[in-house]
């Protein structure tokens, strides 16, 4: 199978059917199989973060590991977002402006308006759709918040839910947000309730250990396949849950203020390069 169609087709029999079993010859069946060098890839998008956020890109919050990965690659500084939870979602997943796959806004307003009815229409596959038809084991953690509201539910259809659009494991929230103390969560399709008798849950912790334990179980039993992690925790996105460990390690970093913090953001990225040297500062 070549995966240059998608869904791919069934392959003809090419072999011999006699009268008799030592009259006819069958043919192995041919799995896909990805190119030897394909990569693994793990896609993190995380809510209301903004540009300036992450030491990466000159913010204020340490982010040492994302930091040793961009020294190792690329940083891109022109990634624009819809503004929004739903679009921003459906356009990167898809490769297609938000509109083009009904998503305009967010599931809970939508509409039955050309482009807005947040009905991801069948013939816009998810990036994670074309990679599983080319052999790649495909996983999503996090939160969801592409399927319509009146689909999100036990009873389904699951059509548009993660399972439904090409990622094999999905383990997360469905809809825009969630208590990430006593979160809603889903184990495929399944409702579950992960912090029962556990006085130190915390829904990004248990995402991060959900997503590890995939991909180690993937590359322990499917080596010779690639993996496509989507990795979409709930965090920033409100409501903002942090353990007070948390909040003790990040105080006094912003007792002098917006416009003070503005500007030391802005000098670093100067100094790294993410952004032109002969750029001014906005008033």
């Amino acid at each position: 199978m070549s995966g240059d169609r998608l869904p791919n087709p069934t392959p003809p029999f090419a072999g011999t059917v006699g009268r008799l079993l030592d009259e006819s010859e069958a043919v192995p069946l041919q799995g896909l199989r990805p190119p030897a060098d394909a990569p693994n890839v793990v896609l993190i998008l995380l809510d209301d973060v903004g540009f300036g956020t992450c030491s990466t890109f000159g913010g204020p919050v340490p982010t040492p590991t994302v930091d040793r990965v961009a020294r190792a690659g690329l940083r891109y500084n022109q990634f624009h977002t819809t503004a929004l939870c739903s679009p921003t979602r459906a356009a990167l997943l898809t490769g297609r402006n938000h509109h083009a796959v009904h998503m305009g806004g967010i599931t809970e307003i939508a509409n039955s308006f050309p482009g807005y009815d947040s009905a991801i229409p069948k013939e816009a596959a998810t990036v994670a759709e074309i990679l599983r038809g080319h052999g790649y084991s495909t996983g999503a953690f996090g939160k969801w918040h592409l399927t319509p509201s009146w689909e999100q539910s036990p009873a389904g259809p699951f059509d548009r839910w993660p399972t439904g659009m090409g990622f094999d494991r999905f383990y997360g929230i469905i809809g825009a947000e969630a208590s990430h103390w006593e979160p809603a969560v889903y184990d495929q399709t399944t409702p579950i309730e992960p912090h029962l008798g556990r006085d130190d849950y915390h829904l990004t912790e248990d995402l991060a250990d959900q997503a590890i334990t995939w991909i180690q179980r993937q590359q322990a039993s499917a080596p010779h396949r690639p993996f496509f992690c989507y990795f979409a925790p709930a965090a920033v996105h409100a409501p903002h849950h942090v353990a007070p460990e948390w909040i003790e390690r990040f105080e006094g970093t912003f007792d002098q203020g917006w416009d003070r913090l503005r500007t030391e953001i802005f000098e670093r990225q100067i100094a790294l390069g993410v952004i032109p040297a002969d750029t001014t500062l906005t008033p």
